[in-house]
């Protein structure tokens, strides 16, 4: 079986989207999605960045993240996949309630069903790269892997200690 999602509203799966309402601590700062932490990563350093960080919105986010009239880092190209996975791991580390929902998946496929994109989703014609779903799927057996660490629940060496809800205005 093959688990396709997309939208952030989409239960259960919405919260694989990038636009979903899971904040992750970064760098010395809150991001209210990942969407604008990957989005920020382009202008690293800029005011632009700190713009896309507090947009009201992830579409927001994105919106001023895609703005070609702005410099972007020239090592983006190299660098989007380490900062999409960062982001990721971030996320589902974050909110243990999610990562739960993570490690439900199985061992199934991951897809991010959008025909507007062929890099991180499977694309119009079905045959994109699914470059998020693969972070998905690789952040899930990481998790996985954690769990399985020696020791007490909540103690060091036992990846439940790193998992939990942060809360944040």
């Amino acid at each position: 079986m093959t688990i396709y999602f997309h939208g952030a509203e989409e239960v259960p799966h919405g919260c694989f989207s990038n636009f979903s309402a899971h904040g992750v601590d970064l760098d010395g700062h809150w991001w209210p999605t990942t969407e604008h932490y990957f989005q920020a990563q382009k202008f690293t350093g800029t005011r632009h960045a700190e713009l896309i960080r507090r947009a009201g919105t992830p579409l927001r986010a994105a919106e001023l993240g895609r703005d070609r009239s702005k410099p972007m880092r020239r090592d983006w190209e190299r660098v989007k996949d380490d900062v999409m996975r960062r982001a990721v791991a971030a996320k589902f580390r974050t909110h243990a309630d999610i990562g739960a929902i993570l490690l439900a998946t199985g061992d199934e496929e991951i897809v991010e069903d959008t025909t507007s994109d062929h890099y991180w989703g499977r694309g119009r014609t079905g045959t994109g790269k699914n470059v998020l779903g693969r972070i998905l799927m690789r952040t899930r057996s990481h998790l996985l892997a954690e769990l399985g660490e020696p020791g007490e629940p909540g103690e060091a060496g036992d990846g439940r200690a790193r998992w939990g809800h942060v809360i944040r205005p």
